[in-house]
């Protein structure tokens, strides 16, 4: 069983010219729906009302067979409003609400008999839910897989410097961290991408791994040395980038379970990792993100769709 812990919200997406869609979002749900489409077992722990929207999510995430273990609370369900431009790249609004419905120690309890723990974005950052989930990531830290994306947002968390702690701290207890360009160049302005990135994996993260959008992502582990390795980003035609860095996330995820990188001593098993392996993993988790910008909103791949990008053409 593979948890993923974070916000689910309802996207109100805005396009040039056509009527505001509503529908299920959030990055850490997004690479839980991800995680199931690609065959995994999944339990996602978030929080959302007993409304319209509440209902919404739930029946979004039921119907691909993900568990959903926590009760609904009083509050409205959380919305973030995005405004997709000409280029495709999205802007967002938050009116948030994150709490968890149960005690520490129910959470805790089904994150540790987890094989891996995925945790990400606004929910590490906003009280009080934040600390719930940064006392997860501890209780798991060391004794099954563990994986971060901070997916920094801006418009929401503004304060800098109170997040890039977080990130750190976080960063420090993971095996597996992911963050885009963005996240980077706003968390350590006079830093290049690579020099974040290697001060995460001295922090302690076996695996930090850089997205970079049409330049493609980049990683560093014990096994690729300073320097890392990069492959390119698959070459395709851009509907919308919603969704892509949580679809390379999932596929990330995925890959390590697959190979049986995950449960106890994960780090290990990451450290010992190949360089080539590392390119193989980056590679995968790319054509992933490939596909779904390739399409409208946060429409992430099959198992079947991403293998059939494997298999050779005439």
């Amino acid at each position: 069983m593979l948890t993923v812990i974070g916000e689910a919200l309802i996207d109100v997406v805005s396009r040039p010219d056509r009527e505001p869609v509503r529908h299920p979002g959030g990055s850490p749900m997004n690479v839980a729906l991800g995680l199931a489409r690609l065959g995994h077992p999944v339990r996602f722990l978030g929080a959302w009302g007993n409304d319209d929207d509440g209902q919404l999510l739930a029946q979004h995430l039921g119907a691909e067979g993900i568990e959903l273990p926590l009760p609904t609370h009083d509050s409205a369900t959380s919305v973030a409003e995005a405004v997709i431009g000409e280029n495709g790249a999205a802007d967002y609004n938050f009116q948030m609400t994150w709490e968890f419905p149960v005690e520490q120690a129910e959470l805790e309890a089904m994150v540790t008999e987890s094989s891996a723990l995925h945790v990400g974005s606004i929910a590490t950052v906003v009280e009080p839910g934040a600390e719930n989930v940064v006392k997860a990531v501890e209780a798991a830290s060391g004794q099954i897989l563990v994986t971060y994306d901070p997916n920094c947002r801006p418009q929401i968390t503004t304060d800098v410097e109170a997040v890039r702690a977080r990130a750190e701290h976080l960063a420090s207890r993971a095996d597996v961290v992911k963050a885009s360009d963005e996240d980077l160049q706003w968390l350590y302005p006079t830093s290049t991408l690579q020099e974040s990135a290697r001060a995460w994996h001295r922090l302690g993260a076996k695996m930090v791994v850089v997205t970079r959008g049409e330049l493609g992502p980049w990683a560093i582990t014990e096994s690729t040395g300073a320097e890392g390795v990069e492959v390119p980003a698959r070459k395709t035609d851009v509907v919308d980038t919603v969704g892509a860095g949580d679809t390379f996330m999932a596929a990330l995820i995925s890959q390590f379970t697959d190979r049986g990188l995950d449960g106890a001593g994960a780090g290990e098993r990451i450290n010992a990792l190949p360089a080539t392996d590392v390119e193989a993993i980056l590679r995968r988790s790319a054509d992933a993100a490939a596909i779904t910008v390739s399409r409208a909103g946060a429409d992430l791949p099959r198992r079947d769709e991403l293998d059939a990008l494997e298999q050779p053409t005439d």
